[in-house]
């Protein structure tokens, strides 16, 4: 595909090494089972072309003749052809996505979380990410501010889209000071740019309060409106969030927290405009992250608002969707009495406190089952009121010790980073359950935590 040049500077192009693709997982009755590949086993090449990511081994397999290069454990190298069904997956999992490499991010938020915590902990809490291939795979946010041109082409030759992009302000002097970086003030022409390729991205805004507040809040939502025509919207949706601070941010930051009279004047803002939108596009394009109503102390806005969930993973929507999937799921599985009796103490963040009411209420109505509800704040961020995903370890250590926990912890693993049993704070699930002297049952939604009462599933 013949590739328009971008018009806008880029930043360097990053020459990082391509490893082989490391195998943690062959999955059982694959074709990859079928012939012998084992854990520790490593792609280095498909068809001749080595893949730098999970995105070019998925392409790359999908043909119905394979050519493989593979190096097993240990370090001897096989050659191998492979015959199968067009687009049929092998049956790997690799250690990372990304075989190159992480693209990280060289902007200097004044808000971005990776700065405002404590040093000392493991490396990986500290990686910067802004790599395009982790927003296409994941929905992880990027700010397009250290793309190469030949990211771009890969971007539009691949059609990487939807991406997940943090604008925070489409006013080029005001997104430089958000972002510290020169080339952040290139928003509009690169939305542009997915506009003329029929791209797509959704986007994120974080308001700071006096800094992309206010009228500058107004002409950002705007301009990405004005993104949200045609058959594909280069702009499919706008999540609007507050900025989070903690007790280890920067002193010199210049940023101060969202205050309850802040978040009924950003609520009504967006509301007015979200109006205007669906009036004029049939969709609000904007939403407000839930955690705005639970700062202003307002009820959320009913389920049917959120129209598809575009924003889910930016916590909009997520606690009436939490409330709708647990009265679906406990309709079918909650049974009217559970023997013998199991009681739990259920952790969650202050925020969603009153919000989370009807499903304790409704938990605690099966004989047999009492769910005890702590709704914790944070004392390691510095948080008086806290989302339950940034709990620590620290913050149940500090209010559970010595307490009656009944039969064990139902803990979100919203709480645990990336899927390991870790808290952000680095203390493990198993060290606080030895703490704690308790079990600990991890929990990773509706159904989980149904299954975990009345079954006492999955403890650690």
């Amino acid at each position: 595909m013949p590739h328009a040049p971008c018009p806008m500077p880029h930043a360097p192009c990053p020459m990082n090494t391509i490893h082989p693709a490391r195998i943690t997982k062959v999955l059982p009755d694959s074709i990859a089972a079928e012939i012998g590949f084992e854990a520790g086993d490593a792609i280095v090449a498909i068809n001749g072309t080595h893949p730098r990511d999970l995105i070019d081994y998925q392409f790359l397999c999908a043909d119905e003749v394979l050519e493989l290069e593979v190096l097993d454990a240990t370090g001897k190298t096989h050659s191998l052809e492979i015959e199968k069904d067009y687009d049929q997956d092998l049956g790997l999992e690799f250690e990372t996505a990304l075989f190159d490499g992480l693209i990280q991010c060289n902007n200097r938020c004044p808000f971005c979380f990776i700065d405002q915590q404590p040093p000392g902990k493991r490396t990986s809490l500290y990686l910067k990410d802004d790599d395009y291939r982790l927003s296409f795979l994941y929905g992880s946010y990027l700010t397009l501010t250290n793309l190469p041109e030949r990211e771009w082409q890969r971007i539009e030759q691949m059609r990487l889209s939807p991406l997940y992009v943090s604008v925070h302000a489409t006013e080029a002097q005001v997104r430089i000071r958000l972002l510290k970086n020169p080339r952040a003030g290139q928003i509009l022409q690169q939305l542009k740019w997915f506009q003329e390729r029929r791209l797509q991205i959704h986007a994120q805004v974080v308001v700071c309060p006096g800094i992309n507040d206010g009228k500058h809040l107004e002409q950002t939502l705007k301009d990405l409106a004005s993104f949200h025509t045609g058959e594909v919207p280069a702009v499919a949706s706008v999540a609007v969030v507050p900025v989070g601070l903690t007790r280890f941010r920067p002193p010199e930051d210049e940023l101060i927290p969202v205050t309850r009279e802040k978040a009924k004047e950003v609520i009504s803002q967006v509301q007015i405009l979200s109006q205007q939108f669906r009036q004029k596009f049939g969709s609000s394009v904007v939403w407000l992250a839930d955690e705005w109503f639970l700062i202003a102390g307002e009820e959320l806005p009913s389920e049917s608002e959120y129209e598809e969930y575009p924003q889910i993973d930016n916590g909009v929507g997520s606690i009436q969707l939490f409330i709708k999937q647990f009265a679906t799921v406990a309709a079918e599985l909650l049974p009217p009495k559970v023997y013998p009796q199991r009681k739990f103490t259920w952790i969650v963040g202050n925020a969603v406190e009153k919000a989370f009411q009807p499903i304790l209420k409704r938990l605690n109505c099966v004989e047999g089952l009492e769910v005890n509800m702590r709704a914790l704040c944070s004392d390691y961020w510095g948080q008086t009121i806290s989302v339950t995903g940034l709990l620590t370890g620290h913050d149940l250590l500090l209010n559970l010790e010595g307490q009656d926990l009944g039969d064990g912890i139902l803990l979100p693993n919203v709480m645990l980073k990336n899927g390991e049993s870790v808290f952000l704070d680095d203390m493990s699930i198993e060290e606080l359950a030895g703490k704690l002297n308790t079990k600990i049952f991890p929990v990773g939604g509706v159904e989980d935590l149904i299954k975990t009462c009345i079954f006492n599933v999955a403890q650690v």
